[in-house]
Order: structure tokens, then C-alpha cells, then sequence
């Protein structure tokens, strides 16, 4: 059955919510770009976009992504990270929600000196904005992604996509795939999705390391452990469903109380991404709204 015309009000409070959280999304994005260079903290650019998100009045969607080289997402400094940045391929992926509603992108600062794999997937990302309109598949919009990196010599990592974004869920149907499938989701009017190439001069698929430091609710549940038990009721007030940080967590031995919960598989975990033969990963991420025209981009 078709929305009503109530439903899909592109002036609804809905979408002032997801409009405002792209725009301090976009000043950010910007501001903590300009600081990454060669010695910097990670752990400084990743708290400074934290803190300015909330200086800003929106909230962080998910702890501050800062992927490198072969890392394609997932990657966040823990509390006591003291690494600094290199001549290194840099991935900032970034989140900002307002009373749930979110924004989501990225952007790659190269000081890896291969520029070249950088534009590969902003190039990309701009092919695929130009056409998104109602009714498009989601396979067509991939199968331009893929063609533009095809075009540079690199290939798109087929196992990461774009995806839609819901109400405190960061996630949600349809995916955006950045390789041509031949069925996808169709678009309609009011669809709020994250459009998101990755190219790679590897193989193209990324897989789990060893490492984790974002988590999410998985369920509700109990603990008798006092660590786990303040660790969960943070969890559950101020982030809900939404990813967050180890560093985020008030509580002390906070590992300890991740793992409990881990355990008891009322959070799960997010291991690091990385490209599968260690090649170098680019990323470039806009949140749109699915206009009876074309799109809004919220984020630029």
C-alpha cells in the first residue's frame, strides 16, 4: 500500500531532525579532516569530533571511525591509544544523531601519496547521487560505483555497503551495494540511506581482525556484576541501540564489564574490517533523502 502523503512529508520534524544532524555532521566532517596530519594523536581527532558533535547540539551516532591503510571500518581509539598518524591512507567515518534521528559520513585523507584511490570512491559516490531518484534499484546505483572504480583500476569492496537509517538504528533496509546486482530495493520518496563506496587496489573484500572496540546492545537483560550492571544501564539510557566506544563507558575495568556482557550476549561486538590481502582501503560516504526529484543530500 502507497504512504500517505502525511507519511512521507519531507517537512515532518523526522526529517528537520535527520536535516539538522547532517549539517553539524558536514562541519565536522570538515574541521576534524583539517587535523589529521602526519603525528597527530588518533585519539585526539577522535575526540575532538566527539566533543564538537555535542558543542554543536547533536550527539554521536557511533564512537569516531579512524580506519588506516588496509582498515576499511570498525576502528576506533581505545582510552589509553597512544598511536599517531603516519604517511598513512586515512578513513574518517563519522555519526551524529539527533533525538535519534541520524547522519552518516565519510571521507579518506590521504597522506599515503595514492591520491588517485582516494578520488576513486569520491568520484564514485558523485556518480552514484546523480541517479538516485524514486523508483530507482539499489543494483543500479551500485553498478555505477562499480563502474567508476572499474575506471581507475581499482576495485569496490563487494561485501561493505551503503544502507539505510532509522530510528536510533544505524543500520537499517535497504543496503546500497557497490558492485551491480541484478535485485535490490527500489527507492522511494522519504527513504533516508547512507551511500557509501569503498574502492581498494586489492582484491576487494574485507574480512574480521582480531580487534574490537565498538560495541551495541544486542538485548535487555541482567547482571549481578557491579561493573557490568553500571556498564549496562549507561548503555541502555544514553546510547540505546546505537553503537559506542569502550572509552565512552563511565564505569571502571570497563573491558572487564564489556566482557561479562559479551559473555551473557547482551552486547555484541564490532571486530575492525580489513581488506582482505592487506591492500590499501578509500571510503566516501553521504547520507541522503530520497526527493520525488532526486535527492537531498543532508551531509555536504
Amino acid at each position: 500500500m502507497a504512504e500517505s502523503d502525511d507519511e512521507v512529508d519531507l517537512q515532518s520534524e523526522k526529517y528537520e531532525k535527520h536535516r539538522e544532524a547532517g549539517e553539524i555532521l558536514a562541519q565536522v566532517r570538515e574541521e576534524t579532516a583539517e587535523r589529521v596530519e602526519v603525528g597527530v594523536s588518533h585519539l585526539e581527532v577522535a575526540e575532538y569530533a566527539e566533543d564538537r558533535i555535542r558543542e554543536l547540539g547533536g550527539e554521536p551516532a557511533f564512537p569516531v571511525n579512524i580506519s588506516i591503510d588496509e582498515e576499511a571500518a570498525h576502528a576506533t581509539p581505545s582510552i589509553d591509544d597512544d598511536s599517531t598518524f603516519g604517511e598513512e591512507m586515512v578513513n574518517l567515518d563519522i555519526g551524529v544523531h539527533v533525538d535519534g534521528w541520524l547522519a552518516d559520513t565519510a571521507i579518506t585523507v590521504d597522506l599515503s601519496g595514492n591520491p588517485e584511490l582516494a578520488e576513486a570512491s569520491e568520484q564514485a559516490l558523485e556518480a552514484a547521487l546523480e541517479v538516485v531518484e524514486p523508483g530507482v534499484e539499489t543494483g543500479e546505483i551500485g553498478a555505477e560505483i562499480e563502474d567508476v572504480i572499474d575506471g581507475y583500476g581499482f576495485n569496490p569492496v563487494v561485501n561493505l555497503t551503503g544502507h539505510g537509517l532509522g530510528h536510533w538504528e544505524q543500520h537499517t533496509q535497504p543496503n546500497i551495494p557497490n558492485r551491480a546486482v541484478s535485485q535490490g530495493a527500489t527507492l522511494e520518496v522519504g527513504d533516508v540511506v547512507a551511500i557509501e563506496p569503498f574502492a581498494t587496489d586489492g582484491g576487494g573484500k574485507v574480512t574480521e581482525g582480531a580487534s574490537e572496540e565498538i560495541f551495541a546492545l544486542e538485548r535487555e537483560g541482567t547482571v549481578r556484576n557491579r561493573q557490568a550492571r553500571e556498564a549496562l544501564d549507561q548503555i541502555t539510557e544514553e546510547f540505546r541501540t546505537l553503537p559506542f566506544a569502550t572509552r565512552w563507558l563511565e564505569t571502571d575495568r570497563a573491558e572487564m564489564a564489556l566482557r561479562r556482557l559479551k559473555r551473557n550476549d547482551i552486547v555484541h561486538g564490532y571486530p575492525v574490517l580489513q581488506e582482505d590481502d592487506g591492500y590499501l582501503v578509500s571510503q566516501k560516504e553521504h547520507t541522503i533523502i530520497v526527493t520525488e526529484d532526486g535527492c537531498e543530500v543532508t551531509t555536504d
